[in-house]
């Protein structure tokens, strides 16, 4: 680990809210944590490789007695916060997202200190699309995944948070590599049906969203073994598969209306080694929708 943030900030460099963690966390042990995180994040952003192991090594040396799995949790409750904020976060810390309300306030504390900085790391997460190297050599034998476990996060009541561009959402938005993730899920179903001896559904495979534009509430009209329709809604990100995904009133009003053939293809980790799990069925069947705003009508 390197002895200052690569954004040019030597030490601690923002103070902390003054209230207590649980497990006893000082202060100081919560500023450091934070920092280090950051420190990993900005050299994954810039594509240099770093050690997470010997991160947490040299942090524990640091901490009042803390155990390289109790630090390891911390980092994971850490990547839970961003993506909760919508802000991308560490591919190889799982979010643990049974987090307090004080390390979400000292998250969003440090990231609004540092946001000039930070924010040119998250535009670029946004908007680059991923190389064609990544996409070159994908064995559709190994992509299919298991989906995440369900989200361990438990709130009682709304928490009130800072204003901040949504960067995940934004990510999900971008165009290219919207594009890109469909015409991968394209590729895989070419590949399902003739794997399954059913090529000759291949020609039947239609892509919605680019023929007939957005609004049908599924961007890929597939077959299923027995030549039924099947209906696919395609959510790709270059994070790990538990980043969460956007759904508009239409594509849940339309999985609602057709559980049984519709089909949600979440492409995950599309930067660097694709990764696919597939859920079937309504939305709330598969995952915990979230409202995150309402129209009022008079």
């Amino acid at each position: 680990m390197q002895n200052s943030l690569p954004l040019n900030l030597p030490n601690i460099i923002y103070q902390p809210i003054i209230i207590p963690m649980s497990e006893d966390w000082s202060q100081k042990e919560v500023a450091l944590i934070i920092e280090d995180y950051f420190d990993m994040f900005i050299q994954e952003r810039e594509r240099q490789k770093y050690n997470k192991s010997a991160h947490r090594k040299q942090l524990v040396q640091q901490l009042d007695n803390r155990s390289d799995g109790s630090v390891e949790f911390k980092h994971q409750n850490i990547s839970a916060v961003l993506a909760d904020m919508g802000l991308p976060y560490i591919k190889g810390y799982k979010p643990r997202s049974n987090y307090q309300q004080i390390l979400w306030e000292q998250v969003d504390r440090f990231t609004q200190k540092h946001w000039d900085k930070l924010q040119a790391y998250f535009e670029t997460f946004a908007n680059e699309a991923p190389s064609e190297s990544a996409l070159s050599l994908v064995d559709f034998e190994s992509v299919l995944e298991d989906g995440p476990a369900a989200s361990e996060l438990k709130e009682s009541e709304p928490t009130y948070r800072t204003s901040k561009p949504n960067y995940l959402e934004r990510e999900q938005s971008n165009r290219v590599l919207g594009k890109e993730g469909e015409e991968f899920v394209i590729r895989y179903e070419k590949w399902r049906l003739e794997a399954a001896g059913k090529k000759k559904f291949i020609k039947e495979i239609k892509w919605i969203s680019e023929e007939d534009g957005d609004g049908a509430g599924y961007d890929i009209l597939s077959r299923n073994i027995d030549g039924s329709d099947r209906f696919v809604e395609v959510k790709t990100t270059k994070q790990p598969k538990e980043s969460p995904i956007f759904i508009s009133k239409t594509e849940i009003s339309f999985a609602a209306k057709n559980p049984a053939s519709f089909f949600l293809y979440r492409v995950f980790n599309f930067d660097t080694k694709p990764g696919l799990f597939i859920k079937q069925g309504n939305y709330q069947s598969f995952c915990k929708l979230e409202p995150e705003s309402y129209k009022g009508l008079f």
